[in-house]
């Protein structure tokens, strides 16, 4: 069995969590707070096929759920699929949103600090665009 290194990024964001995972959730909204690598989103069948700078990300989310998950699966450029783990958790009146990223064992230390920072600019949009 083998451990793969984890980062658990965190935003705290000033409205409700169920408002907070409906928007996240809505795959229309995606394109507009993962600015860090979506330029555009459109829908096949049952997966949103996410524009990049690179290749097309195939994204597809868990169902809707009353626990706030909002994990989902992105297929990349060379066919692997990588699932991404996300929470809406309550925190007061407000929401924390975690998200927790896998060092995949063919990602360097550099790639995987990159990401991390991708993450934290799209939790960080995504506050700034529900809370306006």
């Amino acid at each position: 069995m083998s451990v793969l290194q984890a980062l658990t990024v965190t935003v705290t964001i000033a409205r409700p969590p169920q408002e907070v995972y409906d928007y996240a959730r809505e795959e229309r909204n995606f394109a507009a707070w993962t600015t860090s690598f979506s330029r555009s989103i459109r829908q096949e069948d049952d997966w949103w096929i996410v524009e990049t700078d690179e290749d097309p990300v195939y994204i597809r989310f868990v169902p809707r759920n009353d626990y706030g998950i909002l994990d989902h699966e992105a297929r990349v450029g060379d066919g692997s699929i990588v699932w991404n783990r996300m929470r809406v958790v309550p925190n007061g009146s407000g929401s924390e949103v975690l998200f927790t990223l896998f060092r995949q064992p063919d990602v360097s230390e550099a790639k995987f600090a990159e990401d991390a920072g991708m993450v934290r600019r799209d939790l960080e949009t995504l506050r700034r665009v529900l809370e306006g």
